[in-house]
């Protein structure tokens, strides 16, 4: 698949796990092209602000008296989405805009928040930027605003444009693919999770060069955004090339080196499934902490969008297992599985045998840690 096309269903794969994206190209690349015809294939309304031209006002509102308090009213792009109740809000040429506009922007892409005004749900952010090197009075993108986004490189393929012109160029996947579910965000999470356990210097690292800073690199957020990029893989197995997309937003998301890294750690897992190991607790387990960590969070995480009795006690023969040679882990397995007890759910008799894990964490009632 050519770069523009793994672009494409990665631009797909992100706005319909709600990721907000900054797509990154030379000027006529047809990235503002590209993102109209988003909209029309979703059947969305789409809003272009261009950043270049905006004031901060146009994002942090503007103050006007009303009923003897002052609000600060919104712009009528952010009306007409309201109105819609969805729609792809596109911020255009985000390295032309001013310092002072790309910190207002930052509450719109953090809070959703548009002077008084709370964005809906359903409206989703794509941004694009010429390289700093390209853009005329360029800037390079503040951390912050970059920590925010998921960034993608929009490449041009000769042999694609060739093909578009002559054929028309294709559509980009999004109409027929779905949001990852409350399970697999989960799972993904905890898979995340699990990584940084063994890499805890990755949780945060901020770039000291200006320009990388502007670009994806580890924090709390950027994982939190990998890990759904993760989720809305697995939610579209059939998607072209979807392992060449989610590398691509995982790597978007936290950088190169540690997005790769993660990758490359999570191609190597090899685990059951939540639902084999419910199926028999039997199952051989691996040996590794990080592996077991992965593996119980999957499995709580199973448990948890399952909401059924069964499975949240046939877990616990699981964790069980795990005490045994690996008591922390299992504690914080025991931990979140406690917690998403479901009504009705009797403990079982595998809670007897981790009676010690449970007091050392604190989860014995009457008793503390």
């Amino acid at each position: 698949m050519k770069d523009t096309a793994r672009t494409r269903t990665a631009l797909a794969l992100a706005v319909r796990a709600n990721l907000p994206v900054l797509l990154w190209g030379a000027p006529g690349t047809g990235k503002t092209a590209s993102v109209l015809a988003l909209g029309r294939e979703l059947d969305l309304p789409v809003e272009v602000v261009v950043g270049s031209v905006r004031e901060p006002g146009d994002f942090s509102g503007l103050p006007v008296v009303h009923e003897g308090g002052t609000r600060f009213a919104p712009p009528r792009w952010a009306e007409r989405l309201a109105a819609a109740g969805e729609g792809l809000l596109f911020l255009d040429e985000l390295t032309t805009a001013p310092p002072a506009v790309q910190a207002a922007m930052l509450r719109v892409l953090l809070e959703r928040t548009v002077g008084d005004l709370v964005l809906p749900a359903g409206v989703r952010i794509v941004a694009a930027a010429n390289p700093p090197g390209l853009a005329a009075d360029g800037w390079e993108l503040s951390a912050p605003l970059a920590n925010r986004l998921v960034h993608l490189d929009r490449e041009v393929s000769a042999a694609e444009i060739a093909a578009g012109f002559a054929h028309g160029f294709p559509a980009s996947g999004a109409g027929e693919a779905v949001a990852p579910s409350a399970e697999q965000a989960a799972a993904a999470r905890s898979a995340v999770g699990a990584f940084l356990r063994v890499r805890p210097e990755l949780v945060l690292a901020v770039p000291g060069d200006p320009a990388a800073a502007g670009r994806g690199w580890p924090s709390p957020r950027s994982w939190e955004a990998a890990a759904l990029a993760l989720a809305a893989g697995r939610a579209n197995p059939g998607a072209p090339d979807v392992e060449a997309a989610v590398a691509a937003l995982v790597t978007g998301a936290v950088g190169e080196a540690a997005g790769f890294e993660v990758l490359s750690w999570l191609r190597t897992l090899d685990l059951p499934s939540p639902e084999s190991l419910l199926a028999d607790p039997g199952l051989p387990l691996p040996d590794r902490a990080d592996r077991l960590h992965a593996l119980l969070g999957a499995l709580v995480a199973h448990v948890a969008a399952d909401g059924g009795a069964p499975a949240w006690e046939r877990a616990w023969e699981v964790v069980a297992r795990v005490s045994r040679n690996v008591p922390d882990v299992a504690a914080a397995a025991a931990r979140d599985l406690a917690a998403r007890r479901p009504a009705g759910a009797v403990p079982p008799a595998a809670l007897l045998e981790l009676a010690p894990v449970l007091r050392a964490a604190g989860l014995m009632p009457g008793e503390a840690a």
